[in-house]
């Protein structure tokens, strides 16, 4: 997450963009920026378990991260016009890559937003996002800062968000780990997710791989950010 945000300070203030895919190791709960997690996640549950957790710098609802891909991109607000438009075009870039492995991709129609309290973000879609088989299996959220925008989600490739009521205050399952979900997306392989995510940026938006002098100074410059992502007083300030 100080990775993603450090990405934001440099779309905002070297009129940068970027694009990341990364994956989570350990395993995560991340929560959603003004997400109540106190009130619907069990904070003592989850450290007997020894999960990790972490609050995200945008908004939205819990997510587990495990069986998934995670993208995030930073840029000038300028590159898309407007938050919902970048929203639909980042998603429109994610779909036609699932499409490009033979998975048939589509976006879900407009909805009725859900509460911070409906669940993990896998729940239930929202207009704009990323379905298979009419299943959610890309969810994003957002943070637009001055003049530039993050935009970051994760892109399911096992369903295993159940494992959020592990954690979840009087959810199923209190003290014994889901063994996992099946896959979504057909046992594809994140690698090859995240080749063709990027060969189709790189047609769509340009631009070249940072080199490695560009992600030492993004390294050194998210590390600014550490110590609130890693503080418990942050994660567990809702």
């Amino acid at each position: 997450m100080a990775i993603d945000l450090a990405l934001l300070d440099r779309a905002e203030h070297r009129n940068e963009s970027w694009l990341r895919l990364y994956r989570w190791d350990p395993p995560c709960v991340s929560f959603g920026r003004h997400e109540p997690a106190t009130q619907q996640y069990d904070a003592d549950r989850i450290r007997v378990l020894g999960v990790d957790t972490v609050r995200r710098p945008t908004g939205g609802r819990a997510v587990w991260h495990e069986g998934e891909l995670t993208y995030a991109v930073a840029s000038p607000c300028a590159r898309f016009g407007s938050l919902r438009a970048a929203y639909l075009e980042i998603h429109l870039l994610l779909a036609r890559a699932l499409k490009a492995l033979g998975i048939d991709a589509g976006i879900a129609g407009r909805v009725r937003t859900p509460s911070l309290v409906a669940g993990g973000c896998f729940s239930q879609p929202v207009g704009g996002e990323v379905l298979v088989n009419g299943r959610k299996v890309i969810g994003s959220a957002q943070r637009r800062r001055s003049s530039a925008l993050l935009q970051h989600g994760s892109i399911l490739l096992q369903d295993d968000q159940a494992r959020l009521d592990t954690f979840s205050r009087g959810g199923a399952n209190p003290w014994g780990l889901d063994p996992g979900g099946a896959d979504v997306l057909g046992q594809l392989d994140p690698d090859d997710l995240a080749d063709a995510v990027t060969e189709l940026a790189r047609r769509f938006w340009g631009g070249d791989g940072a080199d490695a002098a560009q992600l030492e100074c993004v390294l050194n410059e998210a590390s600014r950010h550490y110590p609130r992502f890693q503080s418990g007083a942050w994660t567990w300030a809702r």
